[in-house]
């Protein structure tokens, strides 16, 4: 029989046998082969809406003082197509502009959240898209409160920036827009994607009337337009330009309320072709869900 003496030496190496192959295995040789069995209650990988956001928001800021710098905005959204065009602005690490009516983001909510959580800038483009030089002040001003309303509800972010249905604005127009807090954003280049609905032609007119600091006037709610929109940043990117969200823009970072940007615009006449006619196809109706 082993004397106590002794067998309170052996507790410490016994011990030390039993911790010291857990050390050298986690440090030195691969671990085992598990054999956990796999729960059917495993989650797939497929990617979330704010797996998306994630991904998009680790896009670095780009200083437009530095490099050349366009904004592509996007009327009358959120758009039918508006997902696929948010993938593909996504993959090129671009941003947009979306000038949305309230009426559609009430009928595609999820389309204005995705837009405000990859961080594009959002604008207030009135809740059904009437001329406002043709109504009451009170309209006017039920028209954008009511779109800024549901925005903000939808998305938690409020817009940022007005722009009158067909670029059309009188005093009561700005009186508001300075009441509300927010500058007026038109266009200096369009698309006429809404007319041409032709790839090859929205193509050609976009690189046409692109410049530094150029912001062109666009619809997610025309197929061709989505459909052409890798071919058409690819060309852009290779010109050099950013194409970036109107806030990234030269002189539109200190904007006030009531501004008109880009300056000058209001005055050019032949910008109100860039907008679809009275009648015309529009985003569709509010009740034709995604």
């Amino acid at each position: 029989m082993k004397s106590p003496a002794r067998m309170l030496l052996a507790v410490p190496c016994a011990l030390a046998l039993v911790a010291a192959p857990t050390t050298a295995w986690s440090a030195d040789q691969p671990k085992p082969t598990s054999t956990a069995k796999p729960t059917s209650t495993a989650k797939p990988t497929t990617a979330t809406t704010t797996d998306k956001a994630k991904s998009a928001a680790k896009v670095a800021p780009v200083d437009c003082v530095k490099v050349k710098c366009i904004a592509l905005t996007f009327d009358d959204g959120p758009g039918k197509y508006a997902d696929k065009l948010l993938d593909t602005f996504k993959k090129y690490k671009a941003k947009g502009t979306f000038f949305l009516e309230g009426q559609y983001v009430k009928s595609r909510p999820a389309f204005a959240k995705r837009m405000a959580a990859e961080g594009h800038d959002l604008g207030n483009h009135s809740y059904t898209h009437p001329h406002l030089r043709e109504v009451s002040e009170d309209k006017i001003r039920e028209e954008l409160t009511k779109t800024q309303d549901i925005v903000k509800q939808v998305t938690g972010k409020s817009p940022t920036m007005i722009r009158p249905p067909y670029g059309e604005m009188d005093d009561r127009v700005k009186a508001i827009a300075a009441e509300m807090g927010m500058p007026i954003v038109l266009w200096n280049g369009g698309s006429r994607d809404w007319a041409t609905k032709n790839e090859k032609a929205i193509y050609d007119e976009v690189l046409k009337n692109a410049k530094r600091d150029g912001v062109i006037l666009m619809h997610d709610w025309v197929e061709q337009t989505v459909k052409v929109m890798p071919k058409l940043l690819t060309a852009l990117q290779k010109q050099g330009y950013h194409v970036v969200a109107v806030s990234s823009l030269r002189g539109a970072k200190d904007l006030k309320a009531a501004d008109i940007y880009p300056v000058g615009s209001e005055k050019d006449e032949d910008l109100s072709g860039d907008t679809p006619a009275e009648g015309a196809e529009s985003a569709e109706s509010p009740s034709d869900g995604q």
